[in-house]
């Protein structure tokens, strides 16, 4: 387990939490609670680089929804190859 998962603020949380099914509905809540967590984490760029680096796709990491790191590798890779 990597040195920052023990300073992760959702170190005690269900991680169910963090894998809601859907984006509507109860999801949309589930989502907003996970990300209330992420806000307060100390360790959150380095959640989501990990998801990256592993190649998730599921889950909030970081405070990112599937949808918004996917977004955000589109937009680094356009950075990259502007430059």
């Amino acid at each position: 387990m990597p040195e920052w998962m023990g300073r992760a603020a959702c170190r005690d949380t269900d991680p169910e939490l963090f894998f809601p099914i859907g984006t509507t509905g109860p999801a949309a809540a589930q989502i907003d609670d996970a990300k209330t967590i992420c806000r307060s984490c100390p360790v959150a760029e380095p959640c989501r680089d990990h998801a990256h680096a592993i190649g998730t796709r599921d889950g909030i990491w970081g405070g990112l929804t599937e949808t918004e790191r996917a977004n955000l590798r589109r937009r680094l890779q356009r950075a990259r190859h502007r430059a």
